[in-house]
């Protein structure tokens, strides 16, 4: 038998698709390969994929192109054109819903001007269809964005808000959600009256109401001017409206109410602070969570909004065992990537205060989850999981009980280090900054898991996020270690880093590579011998960081690491006084002066600390740094400080007079 063209088999894609090039076949061949395709890909992400591969929506891009230049057909052939832009429009709605390679393809093809031109087809169905494809497409990220602060587009928005067809009007709404993104526009959305009829809109259809309220959220979102002409002249009636839709029937509804609400909340604390509602909006939520669709896998999301930072919320999700409701979503959600992502952050929020939240979570098993979580294939779940570790592990009393202490989080999360997402090593490190202190000397686990090498390696990254986060780690790695594992740590960063980490151009960084020095000299004097040695360079480098910066937290840092290598030795202690009573460039002022009238309390206890370091009566030269802190002013300015209104600073600063005295009448 002879073989068959595989490419014009009528039934195979590639035979649809070279149908619809043709231009040898009738307009109604070419319709019905247009309905064929799009009953094809309906809800069916592999066939879209499948005919993207092969240039189908190019194809049907021309054909609607082709169709509406012939508009101007009068009769039979008008309808026949019309139900042509129908399925073209809905085949490319088609292909962009879910799927953001099919938006791109759509967007690449220059669908959506043609699309707009149908919205004001005097055709009601032809509108209608074209109105559903930009609303589809309006889903993804990749839409196109208007700038409402050009006259014309906010003309047009104004247009589709007005129009008589229900997808018309939602389809402006959803351009707000997507595009509003700045003050200036929320303002000038406000003052255009958008807000106003996003409200008489809220009585409409269903993707009226949802379309809405999601727009009413963006455009108040973060603005407390805008939220209170909101609220404003109608007393509350606005309001009152959107807190009646969390009790609707439609599970997509009450959600976007109880986002809008969230949105309102946490724009302004004067608004819906009521006991009643807090309960009513995690109650809300806490139903939405069992969703088995979209709403199911949104819901934690928008109750993750509603809690973080929030610890009045965060007790009320508790009493309302959301979190029994979480934990058990992850054995339901057989790890799907949307819902998984939003139950650990959920989780995490919950975990962020309160220390009764982390130990319900901890006895829920939710760790048992973690391992495999930790490489899923999407890099939202797997920054998710390491932000839920982060918070879940600020806990003294779970970490010295070594809740996290095993190789199946520990291992997993190291390997995050070297992630391919910038945003999962961030979180990875964020959760590795508590875990390593875990308040005990041995930290064998994370060290054989080959975390230092990693460290020092993010240390030097371009993206300071990275670079402070590794610094923080290695900081906590460094908190109350034994000298060998100090010794194994400076030897694998090395003093050149460390001190090219003190001078970085981020205050962040220079803070947290203070921090490190200060816990790899606090101790013994050998910790100090073996961090600072003998030539005092990495001294040096702390005093120039502190003779050029105005942040308080690298001041106070850096002058507690002095205060640590001020109890090393004598030669310790000179390299110290050397850089406090340095005036750099034209200061009047050395920087122990400088730091000793700091208004920041914490500065000057910082500063007396070291004070009292360099003047200990056991030590051989305290003498000579006496006459000299005399001689420099210091002691004339301690007399000021022992009535200081911080009262560590005026036990500190009487200690260290008493210290001075011991070597003669400093007092006169």
């Amino acid at each position: 038998m002879p073989t068959s063209a595989t490419s014009n088999h009528p039934g195979r894609p590639e035979g649809l698709i070279g149908r619809l090039n043709s231009a040898n076949i009738p307009y109604e061949a070419k319709l019905k390969s247009l309905r064929d395709l799009k009953n094809q890909i309906i809800g069916n992400r592999t066939k879209k994929i499948a005919y993207l591969k092969l240039g189908a929506v190019p194809s049907v891009v021309s054909i609607l192109s082709s169709a509406a230049s012939a508009q101007g057909c009068i009769g039979d052939s008008r309808e026949f054109h019309d139900s042509v832009l129908i399925q073209s429009a809905a085949a490319i709605g088609s292909f962009a819903c879910g799927l953001d390679a099919g938006v791109k393809a759509v967007l690449d093809a220059g669908a959506f001007p043609l699309l707009l031109t149908l919205i004001s087809h005097l055709n009601e169905k032809v509108a209608d269809a074209g109105a559903r494809s930009l609303k589809l497409i309006y889903q993804s990220k990749l839409a196109p964005k208007y700038d409402f602060l050009q006259e014309k587009n906010m003309e047009f928005l104004l247009s589709l808000l007005n129009s008589k067809n229900e997808n018309v009007t939602s389809l402006g709404a959803s351009i707000i959600t997507h595009s509003c993104q700045s003050t200036l526009e929320q303002l000038a959305l406000s003052e255009a009256g958008i807000i106003k009829r996003l409200v008489s809109l809220l009585g409409g259809s269903i993707s009226q109401k949802d379309a809405s309220l999601e727009s009413l959220a963006a455009v108040i979102k973060g603005n407390p001017e805008v939220a209170s002409k909101f609220m404003g002249p109608e007393s509350g009636r606005a309001l009152n409206l959107v807190i009646e839709l969390i009790k609707d029937k439609h599970p997509r509804t009450r959600l976007l109410a109880c986002m809008c609400l969230i949105s309102i909340r946490n724009t302004s604390t004067s608004y819906l602070q009521d006991s009643g509602i807090k309960s009513t909006l995690v109650l809300v939520l806490l139903e939405l969570l069992g969703d088995p669709g979209q709403v199911g896998d949104e819901a934690p999301f928008v109750l993750s909004s509603l809690i973080t930072e929030k610890e009045d919320m965060q007790k009320i999700a508790f009493d309302a065992n959301v979190i029994d409701n979480l934990c058990e979503n992850l054995n339901s959600v057989s790890f799907q990537a949307k819902r998984l992502q939003g139950t650990f952050l959920a989780l995490g929020d919950l975990c962020s205060e309160l220390e009764c939240c982390r130990d319900r979570v901890l006895d829920s098993k939710v760790l048992n989850f973690i391992t495999e979580a930790l490489v899923h294939d999407s890099a939202e779940v797997r920054a998710a999981t390491c932000i839920f570790l982060k918070n879940a592990s600020r806990s003294v009393k779970n970490l010295s009980a070594g809740k996290f202490m095993n190789e199946a989080i520990a291992v997993p999360l190291v390997q995050r280090l070297w992630d391919s997402s910038t945003p999962v090593q961030v979180a990875a490190l964020g959760a590795l900054c508590n875990m390593v202190v875990d308040f005990t000397a041995d930290k064998s686990l994370f060290m054989k898991c080959g975390i230092l090498r990693h460290l020092v390696v993010l240390s030097k990254s371009m993206e300071s996020a990275i670079r402070v986060s590794a610094v923080w780690a290695l900081k906590n790695l460094a908190f109350h270690v034994s000298s060998r594992c100090k010794e194994e740590i400076l030897s694998e960063l090395t003093s050149a880093t460390l001190a090219s980490l003190i001078s970085d151009p981020e205050a962040s960084v220079q803070e947290q590579a203070l921090s490190l020095t200060r816990n790899l000299v606090d101790g013994t004097l050998n910790s100090v011998n073996y961090v600072i040695g003998e030539d005092g360079d990495l001294v040096h480098a702390i005093g120039k960081q502190l003779q050029s910066t105005s942040k308080a937290e690298v001041l106070i840092q850096g002058m507690y690491t002095l205060s640590n290598v001020a109890s090393g030795n004598e030669l310790h202690k000179k390299a110290v006084m050397t850089q406090l009573l340095t005036r750099a460039g034209n200061d009047s002022e050395t920087l122990m002066i400088k730091s000793l009238q700091s208004s920041d309390s914490r500065l000057r206890t910082a500063t007396v600390w070291t004070l009292i370091n360099l003047t200990l009566p056991n030590s051989p030269d305290t003498s000579t740094r006496v006459t000299e802190l005399w001689s420099a002013g210091i002691v004339s300015q301690l007399k000021n400080m022992v009535n200081d209104p911080c009262l560590d600073v005026k036990l500190r600063a009487r200690m260290a007079l008493g210290q001075l005295m011991m070597f003669g009448d400093a007092l006169t």
